[in-house]
């Protein structure tokens, strides 16, 4: 979550902790971006990355402003507003699915949480067409528990999707609700809750979630203690189990959004905002030698994003991002398009 106040140096508002802008780990001269979206008009919020296979200069990015009459917002690879939708009462996450069958057609999707009414939202891609009836109601309608944090993952076994979904508080176990999302017989989604799961620190909320469906792991970030891994797929054996919390020293104050960028043979990173610091801290996607739930960290990286608290990257190569893109918002309404290949040479990362 972004603090909503300005600190000046040496001074501490009423009610407002000082803004931490240090990380020791990162020593670099910010990353600038190839592409600073227009702004929008609230509070932009959590991003996510649409890749168009039939022609990869159409790919577009999906991103949220987060307010009572917010809306997701669609932006090319310029970052131009191209389409949004109709007004959402404070859309919070959103997340990307491909290939689900809906009317007897492959179809990809954007969900959104809209927090106000306890409820997911399901728009087509690219068009934006809703997908859903209004009917799909988070944590049996809970308002204490209003859904901010959002991931899909899509079983590579059987195609089936899920979305898994975190609220703005929630119990010490079983915070994070995970739903099945399905044709409902006339080409709209409908969503059964098969589990609650992941622990929670009490300290601050959850709201980065991320899915690493190659792998078949969830992460996310409890904001002010570490970060949770867990299995993707309910029927796991261990779905139950806790694999991993990392990422439990060296923030300034939030742990926010999570990127997973994949590699061959399941390499790659996990990058997890350092939101006062304005930096990205990353650790090894595969774990280390025999130990995969292991993930020291490796990193530091800064960028001009300001207080980041959602992100996403693709490893796929699209114009102008030649080794992948990378999505952060940024304090100032916008969302910024980095090439991978900066950031990469940037933090050191091979």
């Amino acid at each position: 979550m972004r603090l909503l106040c300005a600190v000046l140096t040496g001074c501490v508002l009423a009610g407002c902790a000082p803004r931490v802008a240090s990380d020791p780990a990162a020593i670099n001269a910010p990353v600038q971006p190839r592409v600073v979206t227009t702004a929008l008009p609230h509070d932009t919020d959590d991003p996510a990355i649409w890749i168009n296979r039939a022609d990869l200069a159409k790919s577009l990015v999906v991103g949220t402003d987060k307010d009572s009459a917010g809306a997701l917002y669609v932006f090319d690879l310029a970052g131009k507003i191209v389409a949004q939708t109709p007004t959402l009462k404070r859309p919070n996450n959103v997340d990307i699915v491909t290939g689900l069958m809906l009317g007897g057609k492959a179809t990809d999707f954007a969900v959104t949480t809209e927090r106000e009414l306890q409820r997911l939202r399901v728009f087509r891609l690219p068009d934006l067409a809703p997908l859903d009836k209004g009917d799909l109601v988070v944590f049996d309608g809970d308002v204490t528990r209003a859904p901010m944090g959002l991931a899909l993952y899509r079983r590579p076994g059987d195609g089936a999707v899920f979305a898994i979904v975190g609220g703005k508080s929630g119990p010490a176990e079983g915070y994070l609700w995970q739903y099945r999302l399905e044709d409902d017989g006339t080409g709209q989604v409908k969503m059964t809750k098969v589990r609650a799961f992941g622990r929670y620190s009490g300290k601050k909320e959850i709201e980065a979630i991320a899915v690493d469906a190659e792998l078949g792991y969830i992460y996310y970030s409890d904001e002010q203690h570490g970060v949770h891994k867990y299995r993707a797929d309910p029927d796991a054996p261990d779905a139950a189990e806790e694999l991993a919390l990392f990422g439990t020293a060296g923030f300034a104050s939030d742990l926010e959004g999570i990127s997973i960028y994949p590699q061959a043979s399941g390499a790659g990173y996990v990058m997890v905002s350092n939101q006062q610091a304005d930096t990205f801290r990353i650790f090894p996607r595969a774990g280390t030698p025999g130990k995969p739930h292991d993930h020291p960290l490796l990193k530091s990286v800064r960028l001009a994003t300001r207080e980041s608290d959602g992100s996403e990257v693709t490893n796929v190569a699209l114009p102008g991002f030649p080794g992948g893109l990378f999505v952060a918002m940024s304090m100032d309404r916008t969302f910024h398009f980095y090439a991978w290949d900066e950031v990469a040479a940037a933090a050191g990362l091979k």
